[in-house]
């Protein structure tokens, strides 16, 4: 037995988009003149949308208030349900615009690892491969495959994650790195230096590390707070402070000299590195990608 189809929506049900958009600002923003500059448009023009829409609803959707506008009760209930509707639009836009294209690889990644590790061995990749293209959708939410809006994810994590098969990359490792001219290139020498200076603390915890260098843990305060890898490292080259970070995203700084090692104290970190993917799909381009990524973490490990 077949669900009942809803009926389909009449021109009255369907109020122009513009018209929608217009109300929608001028509801949110309390002002024709505020919502005629968000929507890039004139004052005149969204004047006229919300006039037009009320004239189709047969009802009131503002009360004037002084020299501004108010919504009505009408126009109250109205606006929280156009906002919904329109947002609905948007998400559902924004999701088929990022729907894999035919012969397209995509590969969800982290944006510190995406930068600092596989964009510079990509090329690679591509050179081995002319017939793929590939899509770098770099995002620090956890994205579901199981959507469809990408092939693979490359995953720091325990796992495992429900309805995605899963390939161990490899484990990495924290480090304390800093710019060699930090100091006028005075750099420190043993831990209880490194930890002397000045820190750029970053949410890589500092606690494994002066375990192993059988040191206290210093104070959390700090001059400096960075939430993202990018930036602490981008802020430790500069010289403006040691850093704790991961090998992966430092490797390529310490190998071209902008960055060195302080010590050599390194410390497992807590989170390895997958290659995931849906369970029920098969792709020989993600097949070839994965052969070619565990080709590169071998010669990575080996270096």
């Amino acid at each position: 037995m077949t669900s009942p189809q809803p009926d389909a929506l009449t021109p009255t049900d369907m109020p122009p988009l513009q018209a929608l958009r217009c109300f929608e600002a001028v509801a949110r923003l309390g002002s024709v003149t505020r919502a005629a500059e968000a929507l890039h448009v004139t004052h005149s023009a969204v004047s006229q949308q919300v006039r037009q829409l009320e004239e189709l609803l047969g009802l009131s959707l503002f009360e004037r208030a002084g020299r501004g506008l108010r919504l009505s009760e009408n126009g109250r209930l109205y606006a929280l349900q156009v906002r919904a509707a329109l947002q609905g639009i948007g998400e559902a836009t924004r999701a088929l615009r990022i729907r894999p294209r035919a012969g397209e690889l995509v590969v969800a990644v982290v944006p510190s690892f995406g930068l600092h590790w596989l964009l510079p061995r990509l090329p690679r990749f591509l050179a081995l491969h002319p017939e793929h293209r590939v899509r770098l959708q770099a995002s620090l939410e956890v994205q579901d495959l199981r959507q469809g809006a990408a092939h693979v994810a490359i995953r720091m994590g325990q796992g495992p994650w429900d309805g995605l098969a899963q390939r161990h990359l490899f484990d990495d490792e924290l480090l304390m790195v800093a710019s060699p001219h930090l100091n006028g290139g005075a750099l420190p020498r043993t831990p209880a230096e490194v930890l002397a200076c000045t820190r750029i603390r970053s949410a890589e915890p500092w606690a494994p590390w002066c375990q192993a260098a059988e040191l206290p843990e210093p104070p959390p305060a700090g001059r400096l707070w960075i939430n993202d890898s990018n930036l602490s490292l981008e802020a430790a080259r500069l010289g403006q402070g040691v850093a704790l970070e991961r090998r992966s995203v430092a490797d390529a700084l310490l190998r071209r000299g902008e960055l060195v090692a302080l010590t050599d104290i390194r410390v497992p970190y807590t989170y390895p590195y997958w290659l995931v993917w849906p369970e029920s799909s098969a792709s020989a381009q993600r097949e070839d990608f994965a052969r070619w990524l565990e080709a590169e973490v071998a010669a990575y490990q080996q270096a």
